[in-house]
């Protein structure tokens, strides 16, 4: 006869539980804490309340300067002057009907007034700390040279005598005006240097720096001029 197989399933042994080691590192880290902790709070009393503040220091050049220099002349107020310049060469002795010249001579020029921002050095700029305010010192307002509108002059009457004429038609004697423009130069400028053009343009430089460093975030702004010192021709 066959042999019986028990179909009863072998009994089952419970795995062994697997014992958990702590690794020595971090056994090694966790006592380095533990002896760091107290020699911190040692090290800390030392230290200051913000030891690893961050300290700011601002070398840039100032903005405002910067944008003076580029300006490089700031021509703030203009003129225009009129003169009528009377000339008159006599030769001694000789009627004027014989020889001699009697010229008038209408003149319009412009002159303007202009402040010279070229040779600014740091020091024309003084900046509050907070950067609100700001001083500025300026070489004085100087007057340019007159310059003649040519379609605005001209000769109202001009009286030469018989020898100018002649010379005249012979082509021996031409008309040379440029000593009468010279002339004209010379009055304008003296009608320039004594009206009020030089006050006019120290007001408006002072006025379009105010709204240059508003631009840049400066409030209040002062300008000092310096003595007055014209262009020399």
């Amino acid at each position: 006869m066959p042999t019986l197989l028990s179909s009863r399933p072998a009994p089952v042994r419970p795995a062994a539980r697997s014992r958990r080691r702590v690794p020595l590192r971090l056994v090694a880290a966790g006592a380095g804490l533990a002896v760091l902790v107290p020699v911190g709070v040692t090290v800390a009393g030392w230290l200051p309340d913000r030891p690893f503040e961050q300290d700011v220091v601002d070398r840039s050049t100032t903005p405002l300067l910067l944008a003076l220099q580029d300006l490089h002349e700031y021509h703030a107020a203009t003129g225009t002057f009129q003169v009528v310049v009377d000339r008159e060469v006599d030769t001694r002795y000789v009627p004027s009907v014989i020889s001699g010249e009697r010229v008038e001579f209408f003149a319009t020029g412009t002159a303007d007034a202009f402040v010279d921002f070229s040779t600014l050095e740091a020091g024309a700029v003084t900046l509050s700390a907070d950067g609100t305010s700001a001083t500025i010192a300026l070489p004085a307002p100087r007057l340019d040279e007159v310059r003649i509108d040519p379609e605005e002059s001209r000769i109202l009457d001009r009286d030469r005598g018989l020898v100018e004429r002649i010379g005249d038609a012979l082509g021996d004697n031409p008309v040379d005006d440029r000593e009468l423009y010279a002339l004209a130069e010379d009055r304008l400028a003296a009608a320039a240097a004594e009206s009020d053009l030089r006050e006019r343009a120290a007001t408006n430089t002072r006025a379009m720096l105010t709204g240059l460093a508003g631009s840049l975030g400066v409030d209040e702004v002062e300008v000092r001029f310096e003595e007055t010192a014209d262009r020399e021709g």
